[in-house]
């Protein structure tokens, strides 16, 4: 994993005062004490460094680990986060440093859950110097979300809602904040700067992961192929005849990025499918038309493109959609981009983009799509594929 960092652009204290109205408790307690009902934002708490209970409310910008540092990949522990009033913050003189204490770990710790970065948090706790930084110290709430939190953990396996696929979602306030409202090449730079930020896998971790991402709904035992559709024993995965083997949806060999970490690690659009079908398929780009394929109904082929059910048709779509975007070259791997040929060899570009718009507006996200993009948000990537958030997006940039 490649482990980023912010580092704090310029110095000097806040000497902004400001008068924090309080509502007093019975008994009296200190008149520092802030009620529950009040809500700081980050810049009002960084300036409010002086001990008193306050509750703070900010997005989840990553771990600090020293007193100008965060990092927000490559995670090392669940004991801190640090937080600002807008996602995009990259200066840590902006940021408060939040302590999570051992009950609250396994539900916001960044080690156990890295799908947090980028989500709205409320925290309630002392405002005390934390890694010799503003911070919030020994914190009595913790919850997701803007306002008042609860006064005890909630920790769960997956603490984030299942978006919609159409409309307003859940992360449009927090996680897509920057590229709502926005269409053409200025929603693709904003979707572009919101997804590059993930966990980064290497190729033995995806094995494990699409033992999750792609899980049979009616067998906890088994995987999904997304091609032939086949429930298939997880531990039947490897090389050998009827086994499922690793997919790349965007074939690796266009843009030639193989499969060291980066594209050809991304489980976004990475499927297990069997090593028959997923060699039928090669590196074709997708159209209609041709040949059935053996062990897998209602797909087809020709000498230059692939045709998959129609059940999965919009899923192909849309983690080929997802990668144009993730994947723009200034990463250090290839600029990838959909065109309308199906010829593009090892060019960094697959088609057939008349056809994957189809695609997707006839084959909609279904359940088990949007909790595959879930699954890899809360526990493999921390980033999303917004096209199985908003499908509407793909029209709004190739038209």
């Amino acid at each position: 994993m490649n482990t980023k960092s912010v580092t704090r652009s310029r110095s000097g204290r806040l000497i902004t005062a400001f008068a924090l109205a309080v509502t007093v408790l019975t008994p009296v307690v200190a008149s520092t004490t802030a009620s529950a009902a009040t809500t700081l934002t980050v810049a009002q708490a960084l300036a409010a460094q002086d001990g008193r209970t306050a509750t703070v409310t900010g997005f989840v910008i990553g771990q600090p680990t020293a007193t100008t540092t965060v990092i927000t990949s490559g995670y090392t522990a669940d004991t801190a986060i640090a937080i600002a009033d807008t996602a995009a913050e990259t200066s840590t003189s902006r940021m408060l440093y939040v302590q999570v204490t051992a009950a609250y770990r396994s539900a916001f710790g960044l080690l156990t859950n890295p799908g947090l970065r980028g989500r709205q948090v409320t925290a309630t706790g002392a405002l005390t110097a934390y890694f010799s930084h503003g911070g919030l110290k020994n914190p009595t709430a913790l919850s997701l979300g803007g306002g008042t939190p609860s006064p005890s953990p909630t920790p769960t396996a997956s603490p984030h809602p299942s978006p919609s696929p159409t409309g307003s979602g859940p992360y449009d306030s927090t996680y897509y904040a920057s590229a709502v409202g926005k269409t053409g090449s200025a929603l693709r730079s904003s979707l572009h700067a919101i997804i590059r930020t993930q966990t980064k896998l290497n190729y033995d971790q995806v094995w494990e992961a699409l033992k999750d991402t792609d899980q049979d709904p009616a067998n906890a035992n088994n995987v999904l192929l997304l091609y032939s559709g086949r429930s298939q024993s997880k531990a039947s995965n490897g090389g050998g005849a009827n086994d499922w083997n690793r997919e790349h949806v965007w074939a690796k060999s266009h843009g030639d990025f193989g499969t060291a970490t980066g594209p050809g690690t991304d489980v976004h659009h990475l499927r297990p499918e069997d090593v028959s079908v997923n060699s039928t398929r090669g590196n074709k780009d997708f159209d209609t038309g041709g040949s059935g394929v053996s062990e897998c109904a209602g797909c087809y082929s020709d000498a230059d493109s692939f045709e998959p059910r129609n059940a999965v048709k919009g899923d192909v779509a849309r983690m080929i959609m997802y990668m144009a975007i993730r994947y723009e070259g200034d990463d250090g791997w290839p600029n990838l981009e959909i065109n309308n040929s199906v010829s593009n060899g090892t060019s960094p570009y697959h088609g057939k983009l008349s056809v994957l718009l189809a695609w997707n507006l006839a084959d909609p996200p279904d359940a088990f799509e949007k909790r595959r993009n879930q699954v890899i948000y809360d526990r493999w990537q921390g980033n999303r594929n917004p096209f199985v958030d908003h499908p509407e997006w793909a029209t709004a940039i190739w038209g």
